[in-house]
């Protein structure tokens, strides 16, 4: 995959109402708190994060490698007002994917004010943009209907029926044009 040079050097990137940061071990708390929460583990799945070292070890294993590799990959999602950390926006090399995949999730007090479109629009402009992505794909629980919405909004169109590898669940796969 031929990638361009990443123009912004901080990784730190802004839209009206966010800052979006590369993920970091300090955002544990927000990880925890955030695959714990009912919607994540119905929508996305249980990535067994019991414990606060446990969200840290994800972070270190599995978001930074795939960010110092390719430069991007699972970002902070922070409100400029306040600074409150709302959630995850990310772009994902995935098992069982040709086309790395787009993903979001919000801490429930923060869903329905649009952040989750306005995070997931700046991070698939990161990708194609900044880094030349040609594609960008999403996979999406068949009962999770306003993440259909959103991806949809995006500019992402419904492919086909896919089941990732060591999974049973089918899910929806959408696709850039």
């Amino acid at each position: 995959m031929s990638l361009k040079k990443q123009p912004n050097e901080n990784k730190t990137y802004e839209t009206e109402r966010l800052i979006v940061r590369p993920m970091s071990l300090e955002d544990k708390d927000i990880i925890f708190k955030l695959y714990n929460s009912p919607k994540f583990i119905q929508y996305i799945g249980d990535r067994n994060i019991r414990t606060v070292a446990d969200a840290e070890d994800y972070i270190r294993n599995r978001f930074l490698p795939q960010m110092e590799r390719l430069g991007f990959g699972n970002y902070l999602v922070l409100t400029k007002e306040g600074h409150h950390k709302i959630g995850a926006v990310g772009i994902f090399e995935r098992e069982g994917l040709d086309i790395v995949d787009i993903g979001y999730s919000l801490l429930e007090e923060f869903e329905g004010k649009g952040y989750a479109f306005e995070a997931a629009q700046k991070v698939k402009s990161i990708g194609m943009e900044d880094f030349g992505l040609p594609k960008i794909s999403a996979i999406i629980s068949k009962d999770n209907a306003s993440s259909q919405k959103l991806i949809e909004k995006l500019g992402l169109k419904f492919k086909k029926y896919i089941t990732l590898p060591g999974e049973n669940e089918e899910l929806n796969y959408y696709e850039t044009e």
